[in-house]
């Protein structure tokens, strides 16, 4: 209880909340990652006369978290939300990933030092530059 009061990277605080509840937002719809999706139901109030429209992580909050079709209804890029008319991907698009980089998750190519002692070593040819050659 104290952690939400103080921790806006975990999840919405109470002001986020009170925020929403003010504001009159209604629940538009969650992802596969659990973030909630919200939007100001009172009519156009943002800077560009647009509603307003929220996104309340489930977890650490991290923007690359939220996948393509809802960053685009956030945006205001589509009109309605993927849970009215859900996103077309293609057969070749790979499901979203959130950026990795940090986690243990992260890409790290041959030869990197966090890979010291577990991984192969940098390739063979290269050679360092020496400047009195």
């Amino acid at each position: 209880m104290i952690a939400q009061f103080f921790t806006w990277w975990n999840t919405s605080t109470y002001g986020t909340s009170f925020t929403l509840w003010r504001r009159g937002a209604k629940l538009i719809g969650t992802d596969e990652q659990g973030n909630r999706y919200y939007e100001e139901q009172k009519g156009a109030s943002g800077p560009s006369g647009r509603t307003r429209r929220w996104v309340i992580y489930h977890g650490v909050a991290e923007a690359s978290r939220v996948p393509a079709d809802w960053h685009g209804w956030l945006h205001h890029t589509f009109d309605t939300p993927p849970t009215e008319s859900p996103f077309k991907t293609k057969d070749w698009e790979q499901d979203h990933l959130p950026n990795m980089t940090g986690t243990p998750l992260a890409y790290h190519p041959k030869g990197s030092l966090e890979l010291s002692g577990k991984g192969a070593s940098a390739p063979k040819d290269y050679d360092a530059w020496d400047p009195e050659a």
